[in-house]
């Protein structure tokens, strides 16, 4: 499914009419001749550090007017920059065109290491109270009462179920541990939660804490939800993992003028293959 058709950056003659010359993100992609982008499926903007790749999904968040959930400072010369960029959604079968829809967002690395460290901190917390627990059911199971009175309702009330149940049932009553996954594990959960049927997504080099055999299993989600759920991507990256999406289109921003390549001719990608042909005999022994 296609929702955003196209995105329009600002030409040299709109650049050239506001005072920020040397402003950020001003010049980084007239430079490069990149001015209209238009989206498949799933479409890819690859690159090395530096090269605008996250820029540009930022100046199409700002101006799809998406929340974020990690910060991201953006000054007078951004905004600017933004408001001169124009979009164009695509058509239905009618000829009306697509809104938007409401559940669609941009997802930044930031936001994924921030899910990986709640569920830590949270889990951190959850120990410290199994630890205390366990000392107030030991103290409860062995608790003595002379003529209890209605004083003492919820001291016997923990009483009664510590002599009935084990001490990790106890525990387990009043606390809720999230499973200790891999930071792997818990980035594919985290997308799993995220992305919803109908849905344009932004994501900002979302491989960052998977290991190659969960970048593999996240380039499935995405084919998956593209191809049954109706979702649109919109990816900055550099994973040949992810740039190996079949008929994903990718910009390479690394060339002098940005253009549509295949995967294969990708610097990042070549870098790669040199260097298994150069430890192919390590295979082989």
């Amino acid at each position: 499914m296609i929702y955003l058709e196209s995105f329009y950056l600002p030409s040299f003659d709109d650049e050239a009419r506001y005072d920020f010359p040397t402003k950020y993100p001003f010049g980084l992609f007239s430079h490069k001749q990149l001015f209209d982008i238009h989206f498949s499926n799933i479409t890819i903007f690859y690159g090395s550090n530096g090269s605008g790749k996250s820029t540009l999904l930022n100046v199409m968040n700002r101006k799809l007017g998406f929340q974020r959930t990690s910060s991201f400072y953006a000054d007078e010369a951004f905004d600017v920059y933004t408001s001169k960029c124009k979009m164009k959604t695509a058509y239905d079968d009618m000829g009306k065109s697509i809104f938007i829809p409401p559940n669609s967002k941009i997802i930044a690395s930031e936001d994924i290491i921030h899910f990986i460290l709640d569920i830590r901190n949270q889990n951190i917390k959850t120990e410290a109270k199994q630890k205390d627990l366990k000392q107030e059911y030991l103290e409860a199971k062995y608790r003595r009462f002379n003529n209890p009175s209605l004083h003492d309702y919820d001291k016997l009330s923990q009483t009664v179920e510590a002599r009935r149940t084990t001490q990790t049932q106890y525990i387990h009553n009043r606390t809720a541990l999230y499973k200790q996954f891999s930071n792997g594990e818990s980035v594919l959960q985290y997308f799993d939660r995220e992305l919803e049927n109908d849905g344009l997504y932004l994501l900002d080099e979302p491989e960052n804490c998977l290991s190659p055999k969960f970048q593999l299993e996240l380039q499935k989600l995405i084919i998956e939800c593209s191809h049954y759920c109706d979702c649109q991507f919109i990816i900055a990256t550099h994973s040949p993992f992810l740039l190996a999406i079949p008929q994903a289109k990718i910009y390479n921003l690394d060339l002098d003028t940005v253009e549509v390549c295949d995967w294969t001719k990708l610097g990042n990608v070549k870098l790669y293959q040199e260097f298994f042909k150069l430890h192919q005999k390590d295979f082989e022994e």
